[in-house]
């Protein structure tokens, strides 16, 4: 297995009443000319959790970053109107926890933060602060 040194909290950037998975993801990011979907996990609207790329593999989320992370897009992250939102269901949000305590128990080194923590990224992806978030709601 791979060293992961981060767990990275993405956005879709895609509006509140567009529920999107890893198959709708895998699609773009082949259109893009790349050889799978860039995450490894994808949570859609209703907090249902789908697998995109194999964890042992290296994603493709964080330019510089991605031999050493795991990738995890929540569908969702901007308005009807394209601008940055946290407009993420309370399902997704649990999903997300349960997500993140699991990976946590097996690389317990890593640190969780948002595509926007890392140096030179210019998104708010994925619309919220994470550190920030998850002090507030779980003390990690």
């Amino acid at each position: 297995m791979r060293t992961i040194k981060h767990i990275v909290i993405h956005a879709t950037a895609t509006p509140p009443d567009l529920d999107i998975g890893v198959k709708e993801i895998r699609r773009w990011h082949k259109e893009k000319g790349w050889s799978d979907i860039g995450y490894h996990y994808v949570i859609r609207r209703d907090g249902t959790l789908e697998y995109g790329r194999p964890l042992e593999k290296i994603g493709a989320h964080v330019k510089g970053y991605n031999k050493h992370s795991i990738g995890i897009a929540l569908a969702g992250g901007v308005s009807k109107y394209g601008k940055p939102e946290m407009n993420y269901t309370n399902e997704q949000i649990q999903t997300m926890f349960e997500l993140l305590g699991s990976l946590k128990s097996d690389f317990p080194e890593a640190e969780i933060l948002g595509h926007r923590d890392f140096p030179g990224v210019k998104k708010a992806c994925p619309s919220f602060d994470v550190r920030e978030f998850l002090d507030e709601r779980l003390g990690i």
